[in-house]
């Protein structure tokens, strides 16, 4: 049977606090980040409170998904960190209770937090994300004289499409002009250029004032009465000012929604694959017209191909050179016959473009639809996967607090932010498959989280910096220099004249190892990395040069502490060979590149050691030097 134990209860209250507190301010932060996207929106559009509270509530609607699984991730990191830091999780593991066995009641938190985000992604967040976009583009509609982009088409008012080379905000002038009036159709449409002009708004918000300065109009007069005719009158005015008054409601108003149709995010599961199947129903059998219609012999212009369908039955009954047809026919004929190829060419790449662009808007739809199926659920399974980082890092570096976790947290969002965008993009774009590109994020944090869980569980210090300092100083060749201070209290005092005996018979061995392995000349490629043979003259140097320097440790004549500090500390292994196993090396060896790297790199620790022989032989003069001076002061 279940039981809840005071433990879970405890560690539940610490988690839950921590957690709402979290997910506000998670909230508040992504919240800043969206509305960067759309301030431009909201300044200048003299909206009211309930209409910019409005804008607010939606948003954080929409972002409360999102702001789960940070939430979750820094709530977990805190409380585990501030567990580790007073010494409670000591007591928990010292009473018996594992790690894993700590997080029982914050899994099942998790998991309700998991199913809630499902559920409100699937009934919630497609109402919120509805009215949003609503909300939206009915704000952009209003005042739109300051909506108007420099460089591109504005199409946000009714009826025409607006150029603007450039605007001064100053001023509200915009400079370069060009316009296109749409009508009926597109055969009557006006065009309108203007040096510079003046867009505004009338008092009662209901139409736009647009005064043109200096500029032409050129308008087709194309009626009923001239259909049938070949040529079609237009009109053309020239004036130095214009104003025209255009259509435009700025009261605020909601925006039909008929338009957001197509809108995944504004979807249930259940609307989601209906209307996907309803799309790949439709996109399909325009696709099988197209098909049809190629087979038949049709192009898109709806002429028939009964030529190629002719030559083709002419070309499988008789054999003919085309080549001999085509310089029969005079420079007239020919020029026609080129003509009519190149229409048809022609044709059919439109045929083809027009297709194309049609089923390529189908599969747009359907990706968007399958990207936003996938997105509820990994996006609410990642409460779960954050779970099972923050808590295992939280326990492994013992910190609470804000400081060590928001960083932490924060590396971690990005590296989820930057795969998941990334593989939403590859997906929306076709790149890669949607359940790829959808679930890369997951996939990559998947073995993060198993692993610090793993480490976590069984008290390894994956975060021990000191140990990684000392692997990377091993790696590249670096050395800390030695620091031996003077003792409060000496028990044993140095044997001075055995330590200079020593000493002088250390120097004497590097003397002689030096002279006889030549550490100065490069070593023989053949014996490092295939003929390895040990050297134990260095490692023997070096364990009588530590004896020595322990001794001498607990002298209490300052000239030889600050001698004692000049022996560096000496690799034994690093001249002979680059690895501890002869496979390592040969394969090294094969492997050029690495092998090179390491061979240089061995030479360069080879003069190291001279270098530190050199410098011991050096220290030890000194040292003997002044232990016969202290020994002749203690005679005296």
């Amino acid at each position: 049977m279940l039981r809840i134990k005071k433990l879970d209860i405890f560690i539940a209250k610490k988690f839950i606090l921590l957690f709402f507190a979290t997910f506000f301010i998670c909230l508040f932060v992504l919240m800043m980040q969206f509305l960067w996207k759309y301030v431009n929106t909201l300044i200048g559009k003299g909206l009211s409170m309930e209409v910019l509270a409005q804008f607010f509530w939606y948003m954080s609607l929409m972002l409360v998904p999102r702001a789960l699984p940070l939430a979750i991730l820094l709530s977990s990191l805190i409380t585990y960190g501030n567990l580790g830091e007073s010494s409670e999780l000591t007591a928990i593991k010292s009473a018996g209770i594992s790690l894993f066995q700590s997080f029982r009641s914050l899994i099942v938190i998790v998991v309700f937090v998991f199913f809630g985000s499902l559920y409100f992604q699937n009934v919630i967040g497609p109402n919120a994300n509805m009215s949003f976009s609503r909300l939206l583009i009915s704000m952009q509609q209003k005042s739109p004289e300051l909506e108007i982009p420099e460089g591109i088409f504005y199409d946000g008012i009714p009826g025409c499409n607006l150029y603007v080379q450039k605007k001064d905000l100053d001023t509200g002038m915009l400079y370069g002009i060009m316009i296109y009036r749409m009508t009926d159709s597109y055969e009557d449409a006006a065009i309108i250029l203007a040096d510079s002009g003046m867009l505004q708004s009338t008092a009662e918000k209901k139409h736009l004032v647009l005064t043109l300065i200096n500029g032409e109009w050129f308008e087709n007069m194309k009626s009923q009465e001239f259909s049938g005719t070949a040529s079609v009158p237009y009109r053309r005015e020239t004036f130095y000012k214009k104003k025209i008054v255009l259509d435009f409601d700025a009261d605020f108003n909601m925006s039909d929604a008929n338009s957001l149709s197509n809108n995944a995010q504004a979807k249930s599961f259940k609307e989601i694959a209906h209307d996907k199947d309803s799309l790949e129903q439709s996109y399909d059998s325009i696709g099988r017209v197209f098909y049809n219609d190629i087979k038949r012999g049709w192009v898109i212009t709806g002429r028939t191909a009964k030529d190629s369908v002719r030559a083709a039955r002419m070309a499988a009954t008789k054999t003919f050179n085309i080549d001999s047809l085509y310089a029969k026919k005079s420079t007239e004929g020919r020029l026609e016959v080129v003509n009519a190829a190149l229409e048809k060419v022609n044709d059919d790449i439109r045929g083809l473009d027009y297709k194309r662009l049609i089923t390529a808007d189908g599969d747009k739809l359907i990706r968007q639809h399958e990207i936003e199926n996938i997105r509820k659920v990994t996006l609410a399974l990642s409460c779960i996967l954050f779970f099972f980082i923050g808590a295992p890092l939280g326990a492994i570096i013992r910190k609470g607090g804000l400081g060590v976790p928001v960083i932490i947290s924060v590396l971690v969002f990005i590296v989820y932010f930057i795969f998941d965008n990334s593989g939403y993009r590859m997906a929306r774009g076709g790149m890669w498959t949607v359940w790829f590109g959808m679930s890369i994020s997951t996939m990559v944090l998947t073995p993060l989280a198993i692993f610090v869980t793993y480490k976590a569980n069984k008290d390894s210090s994956v975060f021990n910096i000191d140990a990684y300092k000392n692997v990377v100083m091993k790696m590249l060749g670096l050395r800390s220099k030695r620091y031996i201070t003077r003792k409060e209290v000496i028990i044993n005092d140095p044997d001075y004249v055995a330590d200079a005996m020593r000493l002088e018979a250390i120097s004497n061995q590097t003397l002689a190892y030096e002279e006889e392995h030549s550490l100065l000349k490069a070593p023989d490629f053949i014996k490092v990395f295939f003929k390895y043979s040990p050297d134990h003259d260095i490692e023997a140097i070096n364990e009588d040069l530590e004896a020595v320097i322990e001794d001498l440790a607990n002298t209490k004549d300052k000239v030889i502490l600050t001698e004692i500090n000049k022996y560096p500390f000496m690799t034994t292994t690093a001249h002979t060979r680059p690895f501890e196993h002869k496979w390592l090396n040969i394969t090294a060896a094969v492997l050029i590149p690495i092998g090179v790297f390491l061979y240089f790199r061995m030479w360069w620790f080879r003069l190291r050691l001279m270098r530190d022989l050199r410098v011991i032989r050096s220290t030890n003069a000194v040292m003997i030097k002044r232990i016969k001076e202290i020994t002749e002061d203690k005679m005296q």
